[in-house]
């Protein structure tokens, strides 16, 4: 097994606390058993010909694979014999024999009492493939000088060819697992039955046998132990220098915070640190914080924890890191006690995390009067591990179940779908369901509907910390250039923005417009969505004086709205506003009836204002003169349309060229002083 060039991995362990339960997330490479049959099977059915004397191959190496196919299509597998070799062309001659090739030489019995006499399976097959090189116009190529497709011997079906030693593999994914379970001291007969059921495979199935099981793990074994000197080595040499690095940045940064802990040998066993621009944007954005521990280190045995913001502009900001020895609560109750005391004591109003136990009871003992959520996102990403085997072809189906169950706002209809939901598909007992359940409170929107989450929940914020996360530690292999990496990123001055974007105004609303003022572009293009539906909306006043909501043609559940005019108070039964900090359609549609202009102060959070922005958004005037260029292109605009809907032929014609010069002007480069930025508008239409 070949040691990863990268040190991190995505964690696999289950939350259900059984060791035996590992995750495969949706989306990862699938190197799965029943994958890796599929990839044999269409191997096998691909059409390959017969070779030919003369045939021409790019390189030796093509020359073999194809060879290789034709050998498993037939019944039989090949290897490579003699090679020739000459001062001016190198190897010039590769020769590729059946499997059963030539005759063992006689060998010299060891001294012992009962030497092994195993037969040997070579029978002079004559069956071969030479190729020779040669240079044609500067350029090397190798072509069939000899081929003979004639056996002594009988050639084997598909499912005997799978089984000989030059089609056996084992996936590195399948290895990690062996290696989880051989050191869990399963046997290898068990190891392999575990394999069967995980993967769904029959028996006998797998693209290696038990012998292959058993060599591996004893490679491994020998391997491990011959490492694990140097490995121990790499790890304190290498946290020392992280540890000097994070000194090194102190000292010439003040706000810069950063506190480690050692064991009985004086090792480091965790660090923690968190950037001095990391502080600032705290104060600001510092309501929700998301505690990604996704990661861990292959070969330093540590897990990566990683604190997480979203600023007003709903991109992520990076507050710190930390490295901890292990999973366990008190590891984990030190990182929390850590970060808090770095962010001087200022506990956040929600922390998102994926499902963890012990982190879990930590956040619960360290930040009692902190909500703790799970994210959607991570339970998503792992329903296709826990319930894809046992439910088979009703996954789908499932899925879509469970989609609509995670929208749904009302407890008592949550709990109600959900009994219906695991009878439905025979889950009552399922681990994994019951693992759920027990966590409803902390994912189920129904439960967590009126927390501040600031739309960390958005699945481009939850992917854009995948894809960061991934891209930083993709190519890293010591822990100094990920600190290195990791602190560029966090950087207050380093972070992307997308400067003035153009926020045309869709309604004409005197709401709209001031909004538009107030709020990022971000904010405001959430709170113009919620604008333009509210106008589809109905109210009905009730005897209580409260306002019932709802949509013209009924779509979605009616809302209560109740409004408080003496101190322009607004309190809707979705509860998008606490959830949020924006504004429902419900509410604005009161709001609107109310002859309100301009939304009450206390319904423009300080978090989503655009003078609250850690980078400074270009002058105001560009938002006059967008408006300028846009109301001139919107008159170009419909007189265009006028004058082509006079006729077909008109029409065709302005549809092509308007085609034509929109892909030429998305081809141009972008000056950055001419740049409109108009945002697209990337929330769903629900």
């Amino acid at each position: 097994m070949k040691p990863s060039n990268n040190i991190w991995i995505r964690r696999q362990q289950c939350p259900c606390g059984d060791w035996k339960c590992y995750i495969k997330y949706e989306g990862d490479d699938q190197t799965s058993a029943s994958s890796q049959l599929g990839k044999s099977e269409t191997t096998s059915t691909e059409l390959v010909f017969t070779p030919y004397v003369g045939q021409i191959f790019k390189s030796d190496d093509d020359a073999f694979e194809y060879y290789s196919n034709f050998a498993r299509k037939n019944g039989f597998s090949i290897r490579k014999a003699r090679s020739t070799e000459s001062q001016h062309l190198g190897i010039y001659r590769r020769d590729f024999v059946c499997y059963r090739s030539g005759f063992n030489q006689p060998r010299k019995k060891a001294n012992v009492e009962h030497p092994r006499d195993r037969k040997s399976i070579r029978c002079g097959c004559d069956a071969k493939l030479y190729l020779t090189k040669e240079i044609v116009d500067g350029l090397a190529q190798w072509y069939v000088s000899q081929f003979s497709n004639v056996h002594n011997h009988e050639l084997l079906e598909d499912d005997q060819v799978r089984l000989l030693p030059a089609y056996r593999k084992i996936q590195e994914a399948d290895q990690e697992r062996i290696l989880l379970l051989s050191k869990a001291g399963f046997p290898i007969n068990r190891i392999v039955k575990v394999l069967e059921l995980e993967k769904g495979v029959q028996p006998g199935h797998f693209p290696f046998i038990e012998k292959d099981v058993r060599n591996f793990v004893r490679t491994c074994k020998k391997t491990v132990q011959e490492n694990d000197a140097l490995l121990t080595e790499k790890r304190e040499n290498d946290t020392l220098e992280l540890l000097e690095a994070c000194k090194s940045v102190a000292e010439r940064d003040p706000d810069f915070a950063y506190d480690y802990t050692t064991d009985e040998n004086q090792k480091v066993e965790n660090i923690a640190w968190l950037y001095g621009d990391s502080v600032r944007a705290y104060t600001l954005y510092g309501d929700v914080v998301t505690f990604d521990t996704t990661y861990r280190s292959i070969t330093y045995g540590l897990l990566l924890g990683v604190w997480f913001g979203m600023d007003n502009h709903g991109k992520a900001i990076l507050y710190g890191c930390v490295l901890l020895q292990d999973e366990g609560s008190h590891s984990f109750t030190w990182a929390l006690q850590t970060f808090v005391r770095f962010i001087r004591g200022r506990h956040p109003q929600t922390i998102v995390t994926d499902m963890e136990l012990a982190l879990r009871d930590a956040i619960a003992r360290e930040l009692p009067n902190t909500k703790h959520v799970v994210c959607i996102w991570h339970i998503l990403s792992k329903l296709s591990s826990w319930l894809s085997f046992p439910l088979g072809s009703q996954y789908e189906d499932f899925k879509a179940e469970f989609d609509l169950l995670c929208h749904e706002e009302n407890v008592e209809a949550f709990e109600h779908q959900w009994n219906l939901l695991v009878s439905r598909f025979e889950l009552v007992t399922d681990k994994h369901m019951a693992l759920l359940f027990s966590y409803r409170g902390f994912w189920s929107i129904s439960y967590i509907r009126g927390s501040f989450l600031a739309r960390t929940m958005a699945p481009e914020f939850s992917q854009s910390l995948h894809t960061f996360l991934k891209r930083i530690l993709g190519g890293q292999t010591r822990l100094q250039a990920f600190f290195e990496q990791i602190g560029l990123a966090a950087t207050i001055g380093n972070q992307t923005r997308d400067g003035m974007r153009y926020m045309h105004i869709k309604t004409c609303l005197p709401i709209e417009e001031h909004a538009r003022s107030v709020l990022t572009p971000y904010a405001f293009n959430v709170l113009q969505h919620e604008i333009v539906l509210s106008l589809q909306y109905a109210i009905q006043e009730m005897a209580d004086g409260s306002y019932l909501v709802q949509h013209f043609k009924k779509m979605d559940g009616e809302c209560l709205v109740i409004w408080m005019p003496e101190d322009e108070q607004i309190h809707c039964s979705c509860k998008e506003f606490e959830h949020s900090g924006i504004l429902c359609r419900h509410s604005l549609r009161l709001l609107e009836v109310k002859n309100y202009f301009q939304l009450p102060e206390r319904y423009f959070p300080l978090r989503w204002r655009r003078d609250q922005s850690l980078v400074p958004l270009d002058d105001q005037n560009a938002q006059s003169n967008n408006d300028e260029c846009a109301q001139a292109f919107h008159a170009l605009a419909e007189a265009l349309l006028t004058e082509s809907l006079i006729s077909k032929e008109r029409f065709n014609h302005v549809q092509r060229e308007i085609t034509g010069l929109l892909a030429e002007v998305r081809s141009m480069p972008v000056a950055e002083e001419l740049s409109l930025n108009i945002p697209p508008n990337n929330v769903s239409e629900t």
